[in-house]
């Protein structure tokens, strides 16, 4: 842990990340501790101070466990195919496969063809490249086709009764 002016760099074995603190928050290193201080008590100071606080434990658990997201495909034909580690090709009932290159820091597993595991150490990152797999083909609410997270209850709606 690398505190220097307005930053601070996390190493742990999983790899290494770097923030920009903003101004008027400060970061100590009280002996096994980190302790995240505000210059005074305006309310964007104070705002900022827990979230300072948080990316900070984010980035420590990061590089130490790392994050995980899962995600599941639900529907006749949908299916994803990972080529390499950090590319997935995605069939999701368009006309063609949706290509998604991963960025730097994130791999993707396909243990299934129809679940897809996200894995990275920066939290924020990990949570934003399932969001955008999920967005090629949110679930919809009639027969829950679609890319979903592992758990994510959709709710549904009965659709048409017919004619009385």
């Amino acid at each position: 842990m690398t505190i220097s002016g307005a930053s601070i760099t996390v190493k742990g074995s999983k790899g290494s990340l770097a923030r920009v603190l903003p101004t008027g928050i400060s970061v100590k290193k009280v002996e096994t501790t980190l302790v995240v201080e505000r210059a005074g008590e305006e309310r964007a100071l104070r705002s900022s101070h827990g979230m300072i606080r948080a990316m900070i434990s984010n980035m420590v658990d990061g590089v130490t466990q790392g994050y995980v997201k899962e995600l599941e495909i639900i529907g006749v034909g949908y299916r994803a195919v990972a080529k390499g580690q950090d590319k997935l090709e995605l069939a999701l009932g368009f006309s063609h496969p949706v290509p998604y290159a991963a960025p730097q820091g994130v791999t993707f597993e396909v243990p299934v063809p129809t679940r897809i595991i996200v894995k990275g150490v920066d939290k924020e990152l990990v949570g934003q490249v399932a969001a955008e797999i999920r967005s090629f083909r949110s679930p919809e609410p009639y027969k829950g086709k679609g890319v979903r997270y592992v758990g994510e209850r959709v709710l549904r709606k009965a659709g048409k009764t017919g004619k009385k």
